[in-house]
């Protein structure tokens, strides 16, 4: 049996003793006798329950740390000028003409300047170049790297969607030798930020490499690695679900079925009731009738679903889904909503997986492509008023894996110094935080022991704040 004993937390105001015992709170009041159970003076620190990011990729973010930083990049070539810069020395690291040079975030919904290959192929030289979006739903391709991953994009370079996505995968596949100190250095600095448990949506047969993860002695945070549906059949034949525990500790377990049917509002394919000024309206990338298929087959094999949804015509033909399927689930991003739509998701049991911190990086480029709708962007207020419950999530490697930045996205909706964008879309730090921890913050007797504790008042919102991270019952990070 293991047992904690947390002095003069401070949960919800009042200030208590914490008993942990056997990896969740056993009892929570003050002045606790709890034998000779190791102790911890908090000190009156603020103690809340854990944070969880819903939404990571996180082999892909762990390796592009690793990668040419192409985020704010006002035209093409300037982000390629930014690939030139740091070629002399990405060619010496990795000499292998066989590995490309990769870089990640570039956003080109507002490039005076469009993407061409003739442009890329100038800079990348003899060496493949792939350079992927900020959305991930794009990359901008060399002729050397086209070759080299037996794709044929056109005259700009780019391809988009799911050929997209099967390049960046062989990119990952390609760096797999550099992954496991990556992914641990990002999670180990997620735990330091607070966060306990994170949902991996890794665009792969991903259970394998956690398994091996375990094996090796993973200690945190918790995974819930989800399946994708070329994959479901394999799953269900493992006898896996969603929630199935893999390993003794119970850090790893199955997470949801996760299928995307539109693309992203970047790249111009997230799928729109209403067309892009140039003329298209996105993409449905899978039918409605095998979109229902899917659904009712998650159902009968005990997978929750989370269906990408970005716009508004796709988050209706999701919703439509989850009515027809009588199942509920989630809905990943659901970034532009109609104003029927907004009860629909609580009338369905239908969870908003979002990410605040995308409005920071989009509302210029909602401005362009969603121009006269942008008030049912992110709408978050809208959501909670209508009775959906939020879940908030980074989308690493498109923002940081960082949930205090999201929180302070739904709070502020604007950076520092920027005007607030749509004001009457603002949540409350109480809501944020209960977004970010599960749908409550504040702990109770009988929750799991994953806790935070914060040097600093929670309305500080700062990462570095976090002096200590349990993850069932287990110091997973100590600042004291």
């Amino acid at each position: 049996m293991t047992e904690l004993l947390l002095r003069r937390a401070r949960v919800d105001g009042a200030v208590l003793d914490v008993h942990v015992r056997d990896g969740r709170i056993a009892a929570l009041a003050p002045d606790l006798d709890a034998g000779a159970a190791p102790t911890l003076d908090l000190d009156g620190r603020v103690l809340l329950r854990g944070l969880w990011d819903e939404h990571v990729h996180v082999t892909q973010a762990a390796l592009a740390a690793q990668w040419i930083a192409l985020g704010g990049a006002p035209t093409a070539a300037d982000a390629l000028g930014r690939v030139e810069a740091a070629l002399p020395v990405l060619l010496a690291a990795w000499p292998d003409p066989e590995v490309p040079i990769v870089g990640i975030g570039f956003q080109d919904g507002l490039w005076p300047d469009g993407p061409t290959r003739e442009a890329i192929d100038r800079v990348g030289g003899d060496r493949a170049l792939v350079l992927i979006s900020h959305d991930v739903h794009a990359v901008w391709l060399n002729t050397l790297a086209a070759r080299r991953f037996g794709v044929e994009p056109g005259p700009d370079g780019i391809l988009r969607e799911e050929p997209a996505f099967a390049v960046g995968r062989e990119v990952n596949a390609l760096a797999s030798g550099r992954s496991a100190e990556a992914v641990a250095q990002l999670l180990d600095a997620a735990v330091r930020r607070g966060v306990v448990g994170v949902v991996d949506l890794e665009m792969t047969w991903n259970l394998d490499p956690w398994l091996a993860r375990v094996a090796d002695g993973w200690t945190g945070p918790r995974i819930e690695a989800g399946v994708y549906p070329p994959d479901l059949e394999l799953a269900a034949g493992l006898g896996f679900r969603t929630g199935t525990v893999l390993g003794a500790d119970g850090l790893l377990t199955v997470g949801p079925l996760k299928t995307l049917i539109d693309g992203a509002l970047n790249t111009r394919t997230a799928f729109c009731a209403h067309p892009y000024p140039d003329g298209g309206r996105g993409l449905l990338t899978v039918p409605e009738a095998e979109l229902l298929d899917l659904l009712r087959r998650a159902k009968e094999t005990g997978f929750v679903p989370a269906v990408h949804a970005i716009g508004d015509a796709a988050v209706s033909v999701a919703l439509d889904a989850f009515a027809a399927a009588r199942l509920g689930g989630r809905m990943e991003h659901a970034q532009l909503v109609a104003e029927a739509d907004l009860p629909r998701f609580a009338a369905l049991g239908v969870t908003a997986s979002v990410q605040p911190a995308h409005l920071l990086d989009d509302r210029e480029v909602a401005a362009e492509h969603w121009p006269g709708r942008t008030g049912r962007a992110y709408p978050f207020r809208a959501l909670l008023d209508a009775g959906a419950t939020l879940a908030f999530g980074s989308d690493a490697p498109v923002a940081p894996l960082d949930p205090w930045r999201a929180i302070r996205a739904a709070v502020d909706r604007a950076l520092p110094g920027e005007p607030v964008w749509h004001p009457e879309q603002r949540i409350d730090l109480a809501e944020a935080l209960d977004a970010s921890a599960r749908g409550r913050a504040q702990p109770r007797v009988g929750d799991a022991a994953d806790l935070i504790a914060l040097d600093l008042p929670v309305e500080e919102l700062d990462p570095d704040a976090v002096a200590m991270t349990l993850v069932g019952g287990r110091i997973a990070h100590q600042a004291l």
